[in-house]
């Protein structure tokens, strides 16, 4: 039975990808009778809060870490958050170690992420 954890994370975006999230575990060495195995995130909730008095723009991405590539956007492509707004994401992604969730803003640190996620091994 896989067993599972709520998380909440904040991060504020820059104007340049960076990693928000990612659930990879760098060593799985040093158990004894078992193996250990990497976890698995599922994102449930994600709020883009915009805390200027100007508009702003976000693009989120799952892909590679630091990445923005073409072709890997996840949400918000290029999404306009009016001033002293918010916008909403709700789902069920799961996300395995090797997905790292990026993004960024127009102007650095203009947008706070808030991500509520499941986390656990399956």
């Amino acid at each position: 039975m896989a067993s599972q954890r709520v998380f909440k994370t904040v991060a504020a975006l820059t104007n340049a990808a960076a990693n928000i999230l990612n659930g990879a575990i760098t060593s799985l060495a040093g158990p004894v009778g078992w193996t250990a195995i990497q976890p698995r995130l599922t994102l449930k909730h994600m709020r883009a809060v915009n805390k200027t008095a100007a508009s702003h723009t976000i693009t989120l991405y799952i892909g590679l870490t630091g990445g923005s590539a073409a072709g890997t956007e996840f949400a918000w492509n290029a999404y306009t958050i009016p001033a002293n707004s918010y916008v909403d994401w709700y789902g069920s992604m799961p996300l395995e170690s090797t997905d790292f969730l990026t993004g960024l803003a127009d102007a650095a640190t203009s947008v706070t992420i808030n991500l509520e996620y499941e986390g656990g091994f399956q």
